[in-house]
């Protein structure tokens, strides 16, 4: 049987890819998509992602817009990381694709009304799915899990030093989702650190004979830029498709359930996760935090799928 989910996302170069994978796993049905304001504002977020389900020969999926910025706070963009238009590297051309008239909140908050066993699948802030929690609480019943890339620990942040940058958009969003009583799964930076884009797995990509593969590796070479030279590392870390591959494969990462509380007051840690790995404290477990996970696994199932787009 097939997992159903609704992605929610700010594309975002690495949130493109995500998209890409999701589309190539007959796994997974796809039953929607939502555009949330984040890497940049929601008029490029919803396009892109119009962009990307182009480049797939997905006309099928609905795309719907949803916030245009927090739920108490004003928007920080990355236009430093992703570019000005959020997906800058390839020349991804204006979608035929249409926008649904509906509003994001609207179409998650119906879909799981009239839809059981649905994961949520968010890649930005969680701005969309914690209005749609606190404006209909009764949707929880229907949601299977969400598994969301955000937050971290042991590495920090990335945005200030103590915040990740999907939650510190939107902190007392992510704070709600956290506290729901669904079951969260966190894929945080302490695990998309290790999933490196390194030259000779970019230059698999770009030997691939479709569309998808030389826009993959077109993305990420203007995507590494930013990491190259802020870590230092060998490539870029590829948050977001760790989402939809925890999905695919949870056996390629190591998660425990443990306590994370969300940050939501001050001034000089905003947006942090605290998470309670050695249980140290007596708050009871809220989120699968995954903190590591098999790279070459994780790099191949990516390259396998994309292939097949």
């Amino acid at each position: 049987m097939t997992r159903k989910i609704i992605i929610d996302t700010d594309p975002g170069q690495d949130d493109a890819v995500a998209i890409l994978l999701a589309l190539a796993s007959p796994e997974l049905q796809v039953l929607g998509i939502t555009a949330v304001a984040g890497n940049v504002p929601l008029a490029l977020t919803e396009l892109n992602t119009r962009k990307v389900l182009e480049l797939a020969g997905r006309p099928d999926i609905p795309v719907y817009a949803g916030c245009d910025g927090p739920m108490d706070r004003p928007l920080v963009t990355a236009e430093h990381v992703h570019g000005r238009t959020g997906l800058d590297g390839p020349d991804l051309p204006d979608p035929q694709i249409a926008l649904q008239e509906q509003h994001g909140v609207d179409y998650i908050i119906e879909t799981l009304r009239n839809t059981p066993d649905v994961t949520l699948c968010p890649l930005g802030p969680l701005t969309n799915i914690a209005t749609a929690l606190t404006r209909a609480p009764d949707i929880k019943a229907n949601i299977r899990e969400i598994v969301l890339m955000g937050g971290g620990y042991f590495e920090g942040g990335n945005i200030t030093p103590a915040a990740e940058f999907n939650v510190y958009v939107d902190p007392t969003a992510a704070d709600i989702v956290l506290r729901s009583g669904v079951a969260v799964t966190m894929i945080p930076l302490d695990c998309t650190h290790q999933a490196l884009t390194t030259a000779p797995r970019i230059a698999a990509f770009r030997a691939m004979t479709n569309r998808a593969g030389p826009a993959v590796a077109e993305l990420t070479d203007f995507f590494e830029r930013f990491d190259k030279e802020k870590y230092g590392s060998d490539g870029a870390p590829l948050h977001d498709p760790c989402v939809i591959a925890y999905l695919l494969r949870p056996d390629l990462f190591h998660s425990r359930l443990i306590n994370v509380t969300v940050e939501t007051q001050s001034p000089l840690t905003l947006g942090a996760t605290v998470a309670d790995w050695w249980r140290v404290t007596d708050r009871a477990p809220n989120v699968t935090f995954v903190r590591s996970l098999d790279a070459d696994g994780f790099f191949d199932l990516l390259i396998e799928r994309i292939a097949t787009l």
